[in-house]
């Protein structure tokens, strides 16, 4: 099995970004083969690594659920979605990319859900490093993609609006029984130093551990107002250089 590492937060807290440069810099480390998969409904992930997502997992089971004519005849349908999530990877340099899409529409999908569980641990027992862009309600963590991680990440910024947030995603790992070995608080686009008793000083229990944050970073701005990916940054661009040393708390295995 390969190490996992589920990235969420709320929206605007820049986990896509987090996410992004978190499987560049496993890649340039060479620590191992690296599945990014983008498991928010936003599904910016493949773009911010420079390649055109493929089709969306979410896709692939609407399908299968409202037209199970579509199996070939003398394949199971576990085997038939397996095939289904193989195909749907985008090859980078590097790394592979998965999108799992928005959440289903109408109709009983607990079946096919079961089935798309089995074929993602499949798959990612064949990568040495897993990196998940989650949504904050971590709907697929739980239901879709995996349910257990050996770093969960928490991306906010310094606002109680986000420390909240922060604190309530910590809460749904206990509530929806997610395994996470490591929990880990992320504090993004802030230069100073935080202490810990600043983020105690909004009475949250976090259950969190903060290992640091990640300072603004114009060149991220220049790269995303030019249609650029972050595979593009330099590689003294701050927010590189700050995860660089933080990654060891991240990616350790």
């Amino acid at each position: 099995m390969g190490y996992i590492i589920a990235i969420a937060g709320k929206g605007g807290t820049g986990k896509t970004t987090i996410a992004a440069l978190i499987a560049r810099l496993i890649k340039e480390k060479k620590l191992g083969s690296v599945l990014a998969i983008d498991a928010d409904p936003n599904s910016n992930l493949a773009v911010n690594l420079g390649i055109e997502p493929g089709q969306t997992i979410g896709g692939i089971i609407d399908d299968i659920a409202r037209h199970p004519d579509k199996i070939p005849a003398g394949m199971t349908k576990d085997r038939f979605v397996e095939y289904q999530v193989h195909t749907a990877i985008s090859e980078g340099n590097g790394f592979d990319v998965l999108t799992m899409g928005r959440p289903e529409g109408p109709g009983c999908y607990c079946y096919v859900n079961n089935v798309l569980r089995g074929a993602m641990a499949k798959l990612i027992a064949d990568y040495d490093y897993i990196v998940i862009d989650n949504e904050a309600g971590l709907e697929h963590l739980s239901r879709r993609t995996t349910r257990s991680a050996d770093a969960l990440v928490v991306i906010s910024d310094v606002t109680p609006v986000g420390l909240r947030s922060a604190a309530r995603i910590s809460d749904l790992v206990r509530e929806l029984e997610i395994k996470t070995k490591n929990n880990l608080l992320l504090i993004n686009r802030y230069a100073g130093n935080i202490e810990k008793e600043k983020l105690s000083a909004f009475n949250l229990d976090y259950n969190l551990d903060y290992i640091g944050n990640i300072p603004p970073d114009s060149q991220i701005e220049k790269v995303s107002l030019n249609g650029n990916s972050l595979m593009d940054l330099k590689e003294d661009a701050a927010a590189l250089v700050a995860l660089r040393k933080l990654g060891d708390r991240i990616w350790q295995k």
